[in-house]
């Protein structure tokens, strides 16, 4: 046990009820992506109360919060805030039944079913422990509380304010998931952990026309049904049987009315990725098939694409996860393990790309460890409520626990290490 975790156990009894408190109070009022005004204000004004120096609105409503305690390294500590624009089905006695405008000026429902809000109520019970503990730790604490990650907007949107704010940079970056997992353990991998992740939507020119008069029409629902299929094959033919890949055709969207041959038509496609070079190939064939598509069909004019989001691989510093991997095992013991990547995709990485500095995302998990048991015992993993699922609600405990012990621990792998001395021996 570190010396934070250490000073979490005598703690915990006192800071689970408020924290329990606090998670049921955000999960009930979900906000959408870069409207995270009401989850802002709660983590801001709480590390407010603990003493931090805080900034508001980097970002738009991103929150840090520096607490300067000696000299020694400056370590970033990272949540997301936003929460998903869909229904939520748990039927949990605190479930959202909030409702928004998103960008498209939809009303939809909002849920956090992807866990951010645990991941808030980590961070602040964190920044709690580190508040009251600073006789175990020497350097400086940034706490960070991210808009827009699920819309790839936030991290960008913090890091063109930071220099504006006069925002110090972190010398690590260190962040964390709750994911389908048997709860109570933590999973880490050096290098890439995430895909990249690139959504576009191409609009398809046609002619309309009759319904009954198909030749003088070009026929854009033609034009993006052969697109479609033929864009599959990027993956199954150009992409090495090695080299893992997807490519999902999400929307397909054309026409009002049965008999009316429609202008144009609109796809909307989700790559993911886990090599720069298979990444540019995939983008470069998306635009030569749909081109050429519509150049066999004789379009008017050439396909349009726009750029939905783009998320970064997240690909974590050997030598700093091996620090982070060996306080797991410290303090987790078996209950850490080492994870294959996943294809969900996180612009967390976005800040330590940008400063040139290591940075590591890990995993804590969520499940029912029994659930979790049977139903890899049964080979049905796949049928357990995950994250973007509006089923999906991990269990507090001990989530919660393992989670504040996982942050604090990666944590003092830097704030709690005796100083460095010469590297070359000399004084």
């Amino acid at each position: 046990m570190n010396p934070l975790t250490a000073a979490l156990e005598p703690l915990f009894a006192q800071l689970q009820p408020r924290l329990v408190e606090i998670y049921q109070d955000l999960h009930q009022h979900p906000e959408l992506s870069m409207q995270e005004q009401r989850t802002a204000g709660i983590a801001a004004d709480h590390l407010q109360r603990l003493g931090y120096v805080v900034t508001r609105g980097v970002g738009g409503t991103g929150v840090v919060g520096l607490l300067r305690n000696g000299d020694g390294p400056t370590v970033m500590l990272r949540a997301d805030m936003d929460a998903l624009p869909m229904a939520e089905q748990t039927g949990l006695p605190y479930a959202s039944t909030a409702t928004a405008t998103d960008g498209d000026g939809r009303t939809v429902g909002v849920a956090h079913s992807c866990g951010h809000d645990l991941h808030v109520t980590w961070l602040m019970g964190a920044a709690q422990v580190l508040a009251a503990a600073r006789g175990a730790w020497r350097g400086t604490l940034m706490v960070v509380f991210q808009p827009g990650e699920e819309t790839a907007q936030g991290a960008n949107a913090m890091i063109a304010d930071w220099e504006r704010l006069g925002l110090p940079r972190a010398g690590v970056v260190l962040g964390q998931h709750v994911m389908v997992g048997a709860a109570g353990t933590v999973s880490y991998r050096p290098g890439v952990i995430l895909s990249a992740a690139d959504s576009l939507k191409v609009t398809l020119f046609g002619r309309g026309s009759h319904g009954s008069q198909p030749q003088t029409a070009v026929d854009p629902v033609v034009m993006a049904a052969a697109t479609v299929m033929r864009l599959q094959t990027i993956v199954s033919r150009e992409v090495a049987p090695l080299d893992s890949a997807v490519l999902t055709i999400g929307a397909l969207q054309a026409g009002t009315k049965e008999n009316i041959i429609p202008d144009d038509a609109t796809l909307k496609l989700n790559m993911r990725t886990y090599d720069e070079a298979v990444r540019t190939h995939m983008l470069q064939a998306v635009r030569r098939i749909c081109c050429a598509e519509c150049d066999a069909s004789g379009a008017p004019r050439p396909p349009e694409f726009t750029t939905l989001s783009s998320y970064p691989m997240t690909d974590n510093d050997h030598d700093a996860t091996a620090r982070v991997a060996a306080a797991f095992h410290a303090q987790f013991g078996d209950n850490a393990l080492q994870s294959k990547p996943m294809s969900a995709s996180e612009d967390f990485s976005v800040f330590g790309r940008t400063w040139g500095v290591p940075y590591v995302f890990w995993f804590v998990g969520g499940t029912d460890p029994r659930a979790y048991a049977k139903a890899r015992a049964e080979g049905t993993l796949n049928t357990l409520p995950s994250n973007h699922s509006p089923r999906f609600a991990p269990v507090l405990e001990p989530t919660l626990k393992t989670g504040l012990q996982a942050m604090l621990s990666a944590a003092a792998a830097w704030l709690c290490a005796p100083p460095e001395g010469p590297r070359d021996g000399n004084a």
